[in-house]
């Protein structure tokens, strides 16, 4: 089994930034891509971010690309996503996922994809 557990979320005004961590423990992480999804009130979850295990492939929603990075260190057996430039629209529950065993020829982008999830981490942007 793998537990995540998300920090970093908070509130922030518009045009600011916040770094979020997700932690990982149990099996081993290296071999996992993992993603980022979040989901605002009233809306359905959407696809934010994914990373391979390799840390060299990463792919985003049009809606972050160009403000979100995405960015792991197996080491710690962390990934993060650092929002830049945010936007009241970006307010929403931040959640990290791993995908076991993925496949270095597909980006994962669908929640069902995944098979293990953190409890989410709140992330409020400010007009």
């Amino acid at each position: 089994q793998v537990q995540l557990v998300e920090s970093g979320g908070g509130l922030v005004q518009a045009g600011g930034s916040l770094r979020l961590s997700c932690a990982a423990s149990g099996r081993t992480f290296s071999r996992y891509a993992m993603g980022w999804f979040r989901q605002a009130p009233g809306k359905e979850r959407e696809f934010v971010a994914t990373i391979h295990w390799g840390g060299s492939s990463t792919n985003y929603a049009d809606s972050v690309q160009g403000r979100f990075t995405i960015s792991r260190d197996n080491a710690k057996n962390t990934v993060y996503l650092q929002m830049n430039s945010l936007k009241p629209e970006d307010t929403a529950v931040y959640t990290c996922a791993a995908k076991f065993t993925a496949s270095s020829y597909v980006v994962y982008r669908e929640a069902h994809e995944y098979d293990y999830w953190g409890q989410g981490t709140q992330v409020t942007v400010s007009s």
